[in-house]
């Protein structure tokens, strides 16, 4: 069955098809949603604890990109419980839930009162099973007599049915009762594997079935009971869980367990100490061990997998606190860089991963993303973490294992990537299933001319430029490591040459920016986007028009108070609503803050800085998401919700720890045993950063930086090994 054949598309609002991988959104969601994840499975269900009982949520439980458990609810004789409260741990490792009985009738007669039962769920994911502890405590003077019943099923669709793809033919579903606390669902899919969920209670139901169990309870005053259920996804038949406690313990561990690597962060501000707890809570759940190393899943719920783009960049923001990501990131990718030419996949020999899934439609060929190479962007960004990651830490070892691929990576870049031999690198998906744009901004309708023209490729676009300029001096470093001198050479002249084609190219001096792209026929798109500064990330700018970018960028047409829009608001295709033409991304602003600080603009950082710090204030956990709409700040009103965005998101969850190192101008010269900070500043809502434990090789520091209005402070806390500490202000270097 061919993806064509399998897969209804939309229309768009200018008629033409949608990418049939568009997210739906059909409805407001009627209760919050929640999120907990464990290695290659995540839960998303609503602020009751339940899965699929409430409108507008794409809930479940999800396990290597299949839904293993689409219901799950808790009734008392029959009603809906009422809501107390609803949290999820700081560490992102339990959900509590806490609940009480509504009224009961029978014959018309009140038998329990609102109120007298307190029904706690308390819920996690560990190893690819859900645990449930339903406590009940009766908390009135007189013995209560009640049924508890949970409902639950699955669909076991597919993560791309579950975002709005619809499929002609689905495999067989069978449900049966196992045991007196066992039922089994298992799904036979088109892919010819069965997927099976197991679901356990603890004690024995009173009645159990296909759907449902039951059990009667009985509570004196003052007494609490307790069911526990389990839901395990592809558990063998005669495997007994792990006890609630244990696994929960488990649970917290290993989520700690990122963080004893990396150097913590703690300011003179709480609210900005509590976004910076969230967002590493986020990453340490997001951090997935594999094979190669620890890697940052994209992001929750649709995200939740390798993803080459979204790794490499999140590692790169994190690279200075924790360097061990990179080299996860770096291992795996490395590990799955394409070999062969396959159209059906967009892969060419030496090319990055942009994604890979392990469900029945990626299988099946319905989605081309079982290993997906359609990314323009991945392989270059490849080398400049490679690049970046060696200058952190100097790890020759690394290096030398890494290097064939680097060379690979690099013979793409020149070979497949140019692939009109203009010297610059553009993209066009090998097959219509396949992505339209194949930069980070891949909605079919975000690369555009002034006239709102869709842009017809091959695409140049013009980060992708700026990312291969940098990946090319990167490399150049590298083979100069190994004492490949001559390689070294070839890369830096290749670098200066594509700086001097990209200005005479890109270069729009009536915008003072640069173009978004050049289109198939050479043509620029005269489009003021905030890819422009990416390239300021990259370093391929004049230091002159650097200046003017980073002006422009904090214009009004640009900058909403909040952070920088992808796209200007006077531009054709401008929507504050949209996913990429309009919007605000973290991430960008990220990584835009990144590039301003290297160009010397701390002015507009401390601005970029301040906007999304004052935003993470107003979401909900102080959690940055995905994306958030371009509307314009407004006094007393907090920023409006994208509203299907990821949350967490792993690049947004970064995104604080890249502002830090933007505004302390931070860099690390292992050879030379250095940490430097060049001209930093802090933002005027942060007095003191304290960082602890920060390493370089087997040395760590702790220090605090102090704000005296423009200026700053450092005190040296401790030093453990050989290390230094200075502070540089244009070219004057003073040690801490």
């Amino acid at each position: 069955m061919t993806a064509e054949s399998a897969l209804e598309t939309t229309k768009g609002p200018d008629g033409f098809s949608e990418a049939p991988f568009y997210i739906t959104a059909r409805g407001q969601s009627s209760r919050a949603r929640r999120t907990l994840k464990h290695g290659d499975a995540f839960l998303v269900l609503d602020s009751y604890g339940d899965i699929g009982a409430s409108a507008g949520g794409q809930d479940g439980l999800f396990h290597c990109d299949t839904r293993f458990l689409s219901y799950l609810e808790v009734v008392i004789d029959g009603l809906q419980p009422l809501l107390l409260g609803s949290n999820v741990r700081d560490d992102n490792s339990l959900l509590t839930v806490e609940l009480t009985n509504p009224d009961i009738f029978a014959d018309g007669e009140l038998v329990l009162r609102k109120d007298t039962v307190h029904i706690t769920r308390n819920i996690f994911v560990w190893r690819g099973t859900l645990y449930q502890r339903l406590s009940l405590k009766n908390y009135g003077d007189r013995p209560v007599n009640f049924r508890a019943t949970i409902y639950f099923g699955s669909d076991f669709a597919d993560i791309f049915e579950v975002r709005g793809m619809r499929r002609q033919q689905r495999g067989v579903v069978n449900r049966r009762v196992a045991g007196p606390d066992k039922v089994v669902m298992t799904y036979l899919g088109l892919d010819g594997q069965a997927r099976r969920s197991t679901v356990m209670f603890d004690p024995a139901p009173t009645e159990i079935g296909t759907n449902s169990a039951s059990h009667q309870i009985t509570l004196q005053p003052d007494e609490e009971k307790a069911v526990f259920l389990t839901v395990g996804c592809d558990q063998a038949i005669d495997e007994r869980p792990s006890r609630f406690l244990a696994g929960f313990l488990a649970v917290r561990r290993e989520l700690r367990a990122p963080g004893r690597a990396a150097a913590t962060v703690e300011t003179s501000n709480v609210l900005f100490n509590e976004i910076l707890c969230q967002s590493m809570a986020d990453m340490s759940m997001l951090l997935t061990d594999t094979p190669e190393g620890q890697y940052p899943y994209a992001g929750i719920p649709w995200f939740s997998t390798t993803f080459g783009r979204d790794g490499l960049i999140t590692a790169i923001m994190l690279l200075w606190a924790n360097p061990r990501i990179a080299r996860g990131v770096l291992r795996r990718l490395a590990r799955y860089q394409a070999k062969i030419e396959d159209p059906a996949s967009d892969a060419q020999p030496g090319k990055i991963l942009h994604e890979m899934r392990g469900g029945e439609m990626a299988a099946l060929g319905e989605v081309p993303f079982a290993r997906y190479y359609g990314s323009v962007d991945s392989t270059p960004l490849f080398l400049v973490l490679l690049g970046r990651y060696v200058a952190r830490t100097n790890d020759m070892e690394t290096l030398r294992e890494l290097w064939p691929a680097a060379e690979a990576a690099l013979a793409w870049i020149d070979q497949y990537g140019d692939m009109d031999g203009d010297g610059f690198v553009e993209y066009f998906r090998a097959t219509d299933d396949g992505l339209a744009n194949q930069g980070w901004k891949d909605s079919d309708d975000s690369i555009f001319h002034a006239d709102g023209r869709l842009a017809r490729g091959p695409l140049a676009l013009c980060e992708v430029q700026g990312y291969v300029y940098e990946a090319k001096r990167r490399a150049a470093h590298c083979a100069r490591l190994l004492g490949e001198h001559e390689r070294a050479r070839q890369l830096d002249e290749q670098a200066t040459q594509l700086a001097e084609r990209f200005e005479a190219a890109f270069w729009l001096p009536e915008l003072e920016t640069y173009a978004l792209a050049l289109d198939g026929d050479k043509q620029p798109c005269r489009v003021r986007s905030s890819n422009a500064g990416h390239l300021l990330f990259s370093g391929i700018v004049r230091p002159d028009r650097g200046a003017m970018v980073a002006r422009e960028l904090l214009r009004p047409r640009f900058f909403s108070g909040w952070g920088i829009r992808t796209i200007a608001k006077d531009e054709a295709r401008y929507n504050p609503m949209s996913y990429h033409n309009g919007s605000i991304w973290p991430h960008d602003n990220a990584m835009i803050a990144m590039g301003l600080a290297q160009y010397g603009a701390k002015d507009e950082v401390e601005r970029v800085f301040r906007g999304l710090a004052d935003a993470a204030t107003y979401m909900e956990l102080r959690r940055l998401p995905e994306l958030f709409c371009g509307f314009q700040r407004s006094k007393g009103r907090g920023p409006t919700l994208y509203p299907v965005a990821c949350a967490p998101q792993a690049w947004a969850s970064a995104t604080p720890f890249a502002l830090l190192e933007a505004a302390l101008g931070l860099e690390f010269d292992p050879q030379a045993r250095e940490i430097r900070m060049r001209n930093p500043r802090l933002p005027e809502f942060l007095d003191e950063v304290t960082i602890r434990d920060l390493r370089l090789g087997d040395a760590s520091v702790d220090f605090v930086v102090r704000r005296h209005g423009t200026d700053v402070s450092v005190q040296l806390l401790r030093g453990g090994g050989n290390v230094r500490v200075s502070v540089v202000f244009d070219g004057k270097a003073e040690t801490a």
